[in-house]
């Protein structure tokens, strides 16, 4: 059984990566279990500096899934690059991809800059609200998107970008033909979609900030939606992310057109599900006669 793909030339044994924010930076599992299991692994949310993030209460219990407003809580991307990686780079031998957040195109580039030359992947979250341009997001603007990625990748230099796109729009494709265009190696999509829950007795949203990013099981299908959608319309590879669970899932991501399959939510539910996938993908391929999962992306 094949299970090795690539991402624009890097190598991943498989294609389970846990996801940014739910994995921390890999050091936290290294006594759980062998990390060298996983095809790569997309740490935890980097920005210029360091961030306490929200008030609390940060985190909402919903059916088949979690709203979160950490607030990109992260030591800053200094850090990063002298602390986290070369600590986990001791341990793992596999793809790390390092996910950059930003609230200006200038800091976006001083992250990339600082954070390309020690990773595999450059993994842009561009789900920040912009603070130069009325607090909107980057992501959810195409023209915004495009200058984010295009300052992003110079800054990258051959390094890939992966860009993470949010669901938070009325047309996701416009958004990753914008970024595709504007140089993007990869795309990664979902990210997660904004909810919200509200304590009935005391009136009040239960998370601080009110909203949050709804992610779990429950966003499955959405995401892989998405996915599709993303996969019939660019040529780039994809990063599939968004409620999965299962080697099943990990399965149909990659036959709607993901090439690697990041699970997140499930990982805060079960610390050991993305060792279990990489387990169970083999058998799983045997019973469906797939022999090469590269055969499969984007089949359907």
């Amino acid at each position: 059984m094949v299970t090795e793909v690539k991402l624009c030339g890097v190598a991943l044994k498989n294609p389970v990566v846990p996801a940014s924010g739910t994995f921390g930076f890999g050091l936290e599992m290294a006594g759980v279990y062998d990390l060298n299991l996983l095809g790569g692994i997309s740490l935890k949310g980097s920005t210029r500096e360091a961030r306490f993030g929200n008030e609390c209460p940060r985190i909402a219990e919903t059916p088949d899934g979690m709203i979160n407003s950490v607030g990109l809580q992260n030591p800053g991307v200094d850090a990063l690059v002298n602390d986290k990686i070369p600590a986990l780079r001791k341990i793992y031998s596999g793809a790390v991809i390092a996910n950059i957040s930003g609230f200006s195109i200038e800091e976006y580039v001083a992250c990339c800059e600082k954070a390309a030359p020690h990773c595999d992947i450059v993994e842009l979250n561009v789900s920040c609200p912009n603070v130069h341009g009325g607090g909107m997001a980057f992501g959810t603007d195409a023209s915004s998107a495009a200058r984010v990625t295009r300052a992003a990748k110079q800054a990258c230099g051959s390094t890939p970008l992966f860009v993470k796109l949010s669901p938070n729009v009325t047309d996701i494709v416009s958004i990753a033909k914008a970024v595709e265009d504007a140089g993007a190696d990869g795309l990664t999509l979902i990210n997660t979609i904004l909810g919200m829950r509200i304590d009935i007795r005391r009136r009040t949203p239960v998370v601080a900030a009110r909203y949050g990013g709804f992610s779990g099981r429950a966003v499955f299908p959405v995401a892989l939606r998405m996915v599709n959608q993303v996969a019939k319309a660019c040529s780039l590879p994809l990063m599939g992310c968004g409620g999965v669970s299962s080697a099943r899932d990990v399965i149909e991501m990659m036959m709607a057109g993901a090439t690697a399959v990041q699970v997140g939510a499930e990982n805060l539910r079960n610390p050991l599900v993305c060792k279990q996938i990489v387990e169970e993908l083999p058998a799983l391929m045997q019973s469906l006669g797939i022999k090469d999962l590269n055969e499969i992306i984007g089949i359907v």
